[in-house]
């Protein structure tokens, strides 16, 4: 350990390579210096359950992490003017505050705050700048493993526990009204697993409605949705596992019984070649006439890309201005539902290049509509194809079993990015379509006689 300090540290290389006595002092400093400019990474054994291990852990985090105060103050934007500010990690310094865990405890709801400047007290009015909304604390808590703490106020640099704050929700930002600013929100994926879900009884209904209001609340990465056409309610997630751990709560915290069905991947629509199409919307709705006239280029993007419109209109060009905020509108409205198998269209670059304008009939509805058709239109003539979600996986298997692993991945239409071997065990990455993996952590007990572990998180769409 001495030895990989002395390359981080020239004072302690030279005492190294005289031989002389290195002290506990030194060696500690070295160690936090090189955890500050990330060039080390402390590892500390034990074991949570046995309670091992678990004091030298919470030493080492306060000897060698980084405290407030040693890392670049926090930037973010103000809302009004739309300037960049800076908070220092300052008690003295205006409120700032990340809201980065919403919890629902004993039907109430309780939001985790990580202040990076100025002060919170329990009773006072805050301001919510990602809301636009003053808020009222109620509580603050200093939260424990398994008690919780009033407290009056907190400071720069706390994590706290606070109730009160209604509207809030995780990526909010809780500051003073006075000095108003937007840190950095959180991004979320969108989901790559669906699965229906239905109350057994009438009573478990309306206990269904509040628990998924409140577990949407609590988890961004949670989608609900009611299907008209199939009088279902469909919930949307991450993996398998997350989805049966929603419903493992729907039963076990808020006493909801449901029935659920099988779950199914969510893809995506996607065009192969480019094209432009242009579409005339003429009709008689009620009184009034409503025309439009637009031409469009579709052209495929990169993956990840998503759906970009570009306005290739000039403002005194055949179109008037006002209706190009409908004519993407329209294009917005298409793309949710693809023309192919109804799903959303993504990696598409949409021009809006041309059009035509009739006086007195033209109107914003004329122009979505035609928008929405041509855009439908173009899909159908660009070599629409389905995408679907590709996972990275990471597996840690026993190296003796490797090969029957490998050979399932890549019977699951898998394709192997990496194979480290690390002594007795090895770790596999590897990327593999998500509907390849249903069912998959059985299979890799059963490949493994139960040694093997898994890990996987979603990587981007594309053809599988």
């Amino acid at each position: 350990m001495v030895e990989e300090l002395a390359e981080t540290d020239d004072i302690l290389a030279d005492k190294y390579l005289e031989g002389a006595e290195i002290g506990e002092a030194e060696i500690n400093a070295a160690i936090r210096k090189a955890t500050l400019s990330l060039r080390i990474v402390p590892v500390m054994c034990g074991a949570a359950l046995r309670n091992i291990g678990v004091q030298p852990l919470l030493d080492g985090v306060v000897a060698y992490l980084p405290s407030p105060e040693d890392v670049p103050p926090v930037e973010g934007v103000n809302p009004t003017t739309g300037q960049k500010e800076k908070r220092l990690s300052s008690a003295k310094e205006p409120l700032a505050a990340l809201a980065f865990k919403i919890m629902q405890e004993e039907g109430r709801k309780l939001t985790y705050l990580r202040i990076y400047s100025g002060t919170i007290r329990a009773g006072e009015e805050v301001f919510n700048a990602a809301k636009g909304k003053k808020e009222k604390v109620a509580r603050l808590l200093k939260m424990h493993a398994n008690k919780r703490e009033r407290i009056d106020d907190a400071y720069a640099g706390d994590i706290v526990g606070v109730t009160g704050l209604k509207e809030a929700t995780t990526g909010d930002t809780i500051c003073d009204e006075d000095h108003p600013i937007l840190l950095e929100s959180m991004e979320f994926y969108e989901p790559v697993i669906t699965e229906a879900i239905e109350a057994k009884t009438p009573a478990d209904q309306e206990k269904l409605l509040i628990a998924l209001a409140k577990l949407t609340e609590e988890d961004p990465t949670l989608k609900v949705k009611y299907e008209d056409e199939t009088a279902q309610t469909v919930i949307s997630g991450m993996g398998e596992l997350h989805l049966d751990i929603i419903v493992d709560r729907l039963n076990r915290e808020f006493n909801a019984h449901v029935n659920v069905g099988k779950p199914k991947v969510v893809y995506r629509e996607t065009i192969q070649k480019s094209t432009v199409v242009e579409s005339v919307f003429d009709k008689e709705l009620g009184e009034k006439k409503h025309h439009g006239q637009v031409r469009l280029r579709l052209e495929p993007d990169r993956r990840g890309r998503g759906l970009s419109i570009v306005n290739q209109l000039p403002d005194e060009g055949p179109i008037p201005k006002e209706f190009h905020s409908y004519i993407e509108e329209g294009i917005r409205e298409a793309a949710l539902s693809g023309a192919m198998a109804g799903y959303p269209v993504t990696d598409v670059r949409v021009s809006i290049v041309g059009g035509a304008y009739r006086e007195g009939d033209s109107s914003p509805l004329g122009y979505r509509i035609a928008a929405a058709t041509a855009f439908r239109d173009g899909c159908l003539q660009a070599d629409p194809v389905l995408l679907e979600p590709i996972m990275v996986v990471d597996i840690i298997t026993p190296s003796e079993f490797m090969g029957e692993v490998i050979g399932d991945i890549n019977a699951r239409k898998g394709e192997i990015q990496a194979v480290r071997p690390k002594g007795v065990i090895s770790e596999i990455e590897a990327k593999v379509p998500l509907k390849q993996m249903f069912g998959y952590s059985t299979d890799l007990r059963s490949a493994t006689q139960g040694r093997a572990v898994f890990s996987m998180r979603f990587s981007a769409y594309d053809k599988g």
